[in-house]
């Protein structure tokens, strides 16, 4: 228990003291200079304990306070006390700005602590991935001096901060960010950056996506408008004519039928949630039948298509799937080599894994439109694509197929040297997969 200093006592003990050094004095005759010597004593004996204090405040390191006598005593535990309380006072204010921090660094967002004069006061770690900021070295810097952008700083001028704004990064032109800006206490701000990229693309993704379906749709419905306004019940055409507007019609009917058809299945396959692969998949048997197909389609084009086909190698799939990603990939071989080109599909077990190919030698594909052919209705060449009914979904939908298999689509093309079009059904999809130690026998010995 702590003890309080009693003003009383200390008198009451100092007045006892001087009485015994003037009775001492007066027994010897030296009454004033036993009192000067007693008034000294005390003097020495509290600088004495200043010194104590001074050494341990200042140039001791530890702890524990000095001892020392009488009321000195309780000035040291008094203050040691506060020491310790003070100490566990600062390392409980340091957890909590160390969780304060570490619940800072976790957000998804760069959080920059501003103060009134927009100095940077703190920044997380995202901060300097996404704005470019260092720290510590950019401590009290102001931030309109680091990010140099006319329209920032002119959002911060006029602290009109209802508003996000939106500006590229100051690191690369390819990332999109939004800067907001919140009151934070009494004296500061806090600026919130998000990166934007990926919602600003899947926003554009939308815009075109609604644009070109509307644009796919115009076409053949303004071609079927045109021959129905022509076609008055009073006066119907001459048989050639009629002959050559219902084949226009009919084709443009297909093209629609053919789009919204796509449409679906690419929206079916995105909005399955789970995937049930089917057992056993005659994969051989789908491309043989795929074959057939192919050739029949191929008889304008006069292209020499060759198919190599593992008779045995099945695999777990989604059936229909699966056939579409196949007929896809061949029927854009046949449709976009010009004629009388070479096409070679493979289906064939490399490296433990099912893998399909599509190889031609026709025009080839330039590196920046490569990136981007599994785009929906993106198209290389709009009016040849056209032209050979195209809807510039296949691609789209063979990329989500095989997302849906554990797979993607490669793509390697060079102009005027031809393209490939390939995947790699996983191991774990592979039916009777067989390991170096058991080899494939022939047919005849089985």
């Amino acid at each position: 228990m702590r003890l309080l200093l009693s003003k009383r006592a200390i008198v009451t003990r100092l007045a006892g003291l001087f009485l015994l050094a003037a009775a001492l004095g007066w027994l010897f005759d030296l009454t004033s200079e036993f009192l000067l010597l007693f008034a000294v004593g005390i003097i020495a004996w509290h600088y004495k304990h200043l010194f104590l204090l001074d050494k341990w405040l200042w140039r001791d390191r530890k702890l524990s306070p000095p001892a020392g006598d009488g009321s000195w005593q309780q000035v040291f535990d008094g203050i040691y006390y506060r020491q310790r309380k003070a100490r566990k006072k600062n390392k409980d204010l340091r957890a909590l700005v160390r969780r304060f921090r570490d619940g800072a660094e976790a957000l998804p967002d760069a959080i920059v602590v501003l103060s009134l004069d927009w100095t940077i006061v703190w920044c997380n770690k995202l901060a300097q991935q996404l704005a470019g900021l260092r720290w510590p070295m950019d401590e009290r810097q102001r931030i309109d001096n680091l990010i140099r952008n006319p329209e920032f700083q002119q959002y911060l001028q006029q602290q009109n901060f209802e508003q996000a704004i939106e500006l590229p990064s100051p690191l690369t032109e390819d990332l999109t960010l939004e800067y907001r800006v919140l009151q934070y206490g009494e004296k500061q701000y806090l600026l919130i950056i998000r990166d934007i990229t990926q919602l600003k693309q899947l926003e554009q993704i939308r815009k075109d996506f609604v644009a070109n379906v509307s644009h796919e749709l115009r076409t053949p419905l303004t071609v079927l408008q045109g021959y129905l306004e022509m076609m008055e019940p009073e006066h119907l055409p001459q048989q050639a004519i009629w002959q050559k507007a219902h084949a226009v019609m009919l084709d443009q009917t297909k093209r629609m039928d053919n789009l919204v058809q796509q449409l679906l299945t690419l929206s079916r396959i995105e909005a399955a949630a789970k995937v049930h692969y089917d057992d056993n998949v005659d994969a051989p048997a789908m491309l043989l039948l795929l074959e057939q197909e192919a050739h029949s389609l191929n008889r304008e084009k006069q292209h020499h298509i060759q198919f190599e086909i593992d008779p045995d190698l099945r695999v777990n799939a989604i059936t229909e799937e699966l056939r579409s990603a196949f007929s896809n990939l061949v029927t854009n071989a046949i449709k976009y080599t010009p004629d009388g080109g070479e096409i070679k599909v493979s289906w064939r077990r490399e490296h433990h894994k099912a893998v399909f190919t599509v190889t031609d030698n026709g025009e080839g594909i330039a590196p920046q439109h490569v990136k981007r052919l599994t785009e929906r209705f993106y198209r290389v060449d709009q009016a040849r694509a056209r032209n050979t009914g195209g809807t510039g979904l296949g691609l789209a939908i063979v990329k989500h197929v095989l997302s849906r298999h554990q797979s993607r689509l490669m793509i390697f093309s060079e102009p005027k040297r031809g393209s490939s079009f390939s995947f790699a059904l996983p191991p774990e999809l592979v039916v009777g997969e067989l390991t170096a130690t058991q080899p494939k026998l022939p047919k005849k010995l089985k």
